[in-house]
This record gives structure tokens, sequence and C-alpha cells, in this order.
């Protein structure tokens, strides 16, 4: 059993429990011999991914990363197959998961031959996310096609969704879980985790690995972010605090959407400005946010045999030492280059087919009621005079857009475009640091970590949680730039 972990049993219940063992030393370490092949394995692996993600390159007039560079490329030279194939991965989950609840109901026999090949365990879920897995396949077909009514189809509500949201989830997951898995695979995790130790364990209380989570949605995608999670998780290298941890405060926006964000404001020239703000937001929120309920309440307890992160304390040198040491050791064992990455687009397709109907449903949902229902301009009147006394500009319009963001992170911005400058970017900034919205990330989490669970109602009070801490942070930031004469 891992250094630092033991069994605690009492009368209703088995956990697994964290110990807090003393830090060890370079000098307590059993280093890994740096022979040649594992060494090559880990460099190489490192470099593809790094390249993939993180290297800037010039293309269309504007730096991006060859990650982005791809997916858009595929859903825009490929616009039609690449419904066809988000289509059929909805439908099979509706199909998969309608399969295997009636197999564990009793209502379907299926030998386990069959069972194994489909793999149906993995499909079976909770009776509400299985009707909106249903619901999604029921729904996919009319978005490809635009056909229903226009709240459901147009382009504000199930345009949005089909084209903005479902079509680049379904590429984005499976082609950056091949890049992602040589990280986790080949020494990566443990090497970026090793190095980021004494940031994210003493701010963010959790383990220095989470660094690759969010770098990989920073750089990528949520989805890729919650890719790398699941597979972390699965591992028994995350607790369930853990998880929810950063599932809820390091799921970040891309480079790449912070930029759309800036444009569709028109404040494309503070680009920097934005994204530094709001780094330092996710930064201050997180902070606070793990340290209280319900975050601080979620149990440590593990779903597979539990591997934490060995305490440990050294030189900056030594920190490298111990994490090249790490990634070689996990390489030596590790698969080839081309298995990892085989290995990591089948698992990325087949949570695509998983989540992508739940999404659909629960997303075109969350814009329906945003954009053809009052519910949020009701909701925001108590804000207007708290805005007000911030001093924001259009309060009128800046409240129901600092809650909007709930249900869709891009409709606050969208609200504000013919705005006051402050008003564009506090919106700006803070629904790029709200994380949580119902149209992606939200059930996206529900359904992926429904062993745990991440409950809805826990959800809208981070949500909401955040949305207080942030805004007078965010107001003062305003105030700031407006006082220097940037806004």
């Amino acid at each position: 059993m891992p250094n630092g972990t033991i069994w605690s049993r009492d009368d209703q219940e088995t956990e697994r429990v964290e110990q807090k063992p003393e830090p060890k030393t370079i000098d307590d370490i059993n280093l890994t011999d740096i022979r040649r092949g594992p060494v090559s394995k880990f460099v190489l692996a490192f470099l593809v991914g790094f390249v993939f993600f993180l290297v800037p390159v010039p293309w269309d007039g504007q730096l991006t990363v060859p990650f982005d560079i791809v997916i858009n490329w595929i859903t825009g030279s490929f616009p039609t197959l690449s419904g066809v194939y988000a289509l059929l991965l909805i439908v099979a989950g509706g199909i998969l998961t309608t399969v295997a609840e009636f197999r564990k109901r009793g209502m379907l026999t299926i030998n386990d031959g069959l069972a194994e090949r489909l793999t149906l365990p993995y499909w079976e879920t909770s009776t509400p996310f299985w009707f909106f897995r249903v619901a999604g396949a029921v729904l996919a077909p009319f978005l490809f096609l635009g056909i229903g009514p226009d709240w459901m189809t147009g382009p504000g509500t199930g345009g949005l969704v089909w084209g903005t949201l479902i079509l680049s989830v379904a590429v984005i997951i499976p082609i950056g879980a091949i890049f992602i898995n040589l990280f986790v695979e080949l020494g990566g995790l443990e090497f970026v985790g090793t190095m980021a130790r004494p940031i994210m364990r003493p701010l963010f209380k959790i383990p220095g690995r989470a660094a690759l989570d969010s770098v990989a949605s920073w750089v990528g995608s949520y989805s890729v972010g919650f890719y790398v999670t699941r597979n972390v998780f699965d591992r028994g290298e995350y607790s369930k605090q853990d998880v929810y941890i950063i599932c809820t405060c390091f799921a970040t926006v891309s480079i790449g959407f912070v930029g759309v964000v800036a444009a569709t404001v028109d404040l494309l020239e503070l680009f920097p400005i934005i994204f530094l703000a709001y780094l330092v937001c996710i930064a201050i929120s997180s902070a606070i946010l793990v340290r209280i309920p319900p975050l601080s309440n979620v149990p440590k307890e593990y779903v597979a045999e539990p591997n934490p992160e060995t305490p440990f304390r050294g030189s900056v040198g030594d920190y490298f030492r111990f994490g090249l040491s790490e990634a070689v050791k996990k390489a030596e064992t590790g698969d080839s280059i081309i298995g990892a990455s085989v290995r990591g687009f089948v698992d990325g397709l087949k949570l695509a087919v998983l989540i992508l109907g739940t999404i659909l449903s629960i997303g075109l949902a969350a814009v329906v009621v945003a954009e053809h229902t009052p519910v949020f301009d009701v909701i925001s009147q108590p804000l207007i005079p708290v805005i007000e006394l911030l001093g924001i500009p259009d309060a009128e319009v800046v409240a129901p857009a600092t809650i909007i963001g709930i249900t869709e992170m891009f409709i606050p911005a969208l609200l504000v475009a013919e705005a006051d400058a402050m008003a564009r970017f506090f919106i700006a900034v803070l629904s790029i640091s709200q994380l949580i919205f119902f149209s992606a990330t939200a059930p996206m989490m529900m359904d992926m970590f429904n062993d745990i669970p991440i409950r809805f109602r826990d959800l809208v009070l981070l949500f909401v949680m955040r949305t207080v801490i942030l805004v007078p942070i965010i107001a003062a930031m305003t105030h700031l730039l407006a006082a220097v004469g940037l806004l």
C-alpha cells in the first residue's frame, strides 16, 4: 500500500484516509538510474506534447498553438463530416447506455463475451443521466439537420450548442487525448507534478500533478483537462476531494477563448491585461474556495488503490532531479509512444461518446432558458444597485450578464457588446473566470464523475460563491485601468 495512506474502518463504512508523513529530501529518495532508452522515450513524448499544446506558431494572421490549428482545420474544412461524426457519437452513447441499463436491470440478457466487447459497465449511469444521454440522441438529428422550431434550432440556441460546443468537443477530446496520454503514461505527469508541488499543495491543497490538468485546460480545452483528471483519478493518484477541486477551480477556458471574448467586447488590444486579470482571479478565488465548504467537506477517498504524492522538500535542483527520476521510472514501465497514442485516442473517443449527449440536452435547455425567458432579467434585479455601488456603468445590462454565464460562458460578452468600456472589461474578465456553466462544463463534470458525485446544487452554489468573490476584485481592477486611461 502506498506510503501515507491507511484504511480506516468504522461501524458504517470503509474509507481511505491520507496521513501526513514527514516530507522526504533528495537523500531519502532512491533515484532511478538514468538510462538512455527510458530517458529518450520520456523526452520525446514530453517534447511532442509540449510542441503540440504550448509552442505558439503564426496561423491566419495570429499566434496560436498547433492543437488549436488542427481542431479548427478539421471542424472548418469538414463541417458536414464533423457533424455526421458527432451525430454518430451521440446516438451511439444513447444506444449503449440504454443497452447497459436494460442489462443491469435484468430487462435484457446479453452474454458476458458480448458485454465485455461492448464494455457495457462503462456506459452504466444513474437514471437522470440515462435520460440526458437518450434525450441528446433524440435531439441531435434535429440540430444537425436544422429541423425544428426556431427557439430550438436558432443561432442563439441550438446553433450555438451544436456548432460551437458539440462539434468542438467531439473533435477536441479524442485528438487531445492522444497527446495528453503521452504526458500521463510516459513520465510527463510525474515531471510536471513534481516541479509544481511547491505551488499547488500550499496554495490550493491539491497534488502538484494537478498542474498538468490546469495546463491542459489552459492551452487546449476544459474537456482535455477533464480527460486528464479522470485518467489520473482512475489510477488512484487523486482523491475525490482533489477531483472536485480540480474540476471546479482549474478546468479553465483556453487562451484562444479568452481572445474570442476580448474580441467580442471590442477590447482585443487589452488581451494581455484581460488574460493576466483572468489568471489572478482564478488563483484568488481558488485559494479561497478550497478552504471552505462545500469543497473542504468532500471526502479524501479514492476509487482505486491510493497512490498519493510523496511529500518532498529541497532546492530547485533537488526537485528537478526527483522529477526526472520519477519521469524516467514511469517511462521505463510505460507503453511505447505509438501504443500510448492509440490508447489515448480510443479512451478519448469513448469519453466523447459518453458525455456528448448530456452536454447537448442540458446545454440546449440552459441556453433556451437564457435566450427565451425573462428568468435572468428577473433574478438579476437585486444586483443592479450593487453594480451601481461598485461604480460600473450600464448596471441594467451588467447585472443580468453577471449571472447569465451559468448557462453559457459566451452569452455575457454578447449582452455587453455595446456597453461602456468599463462594463465590457468587467464582464469579459468575470465571464471567463466563473468557470462553471451548464451548457458544457457542469454536465460534463456530473456525468464524468458521477462516482464522486459532483451534484447540481453544489455547482450552482460554487458558481454563486465564485461570483461573489470575483465581483469586487474585478471592479477594483476595472477602476484601476480606467484611472490609468486604458478604459
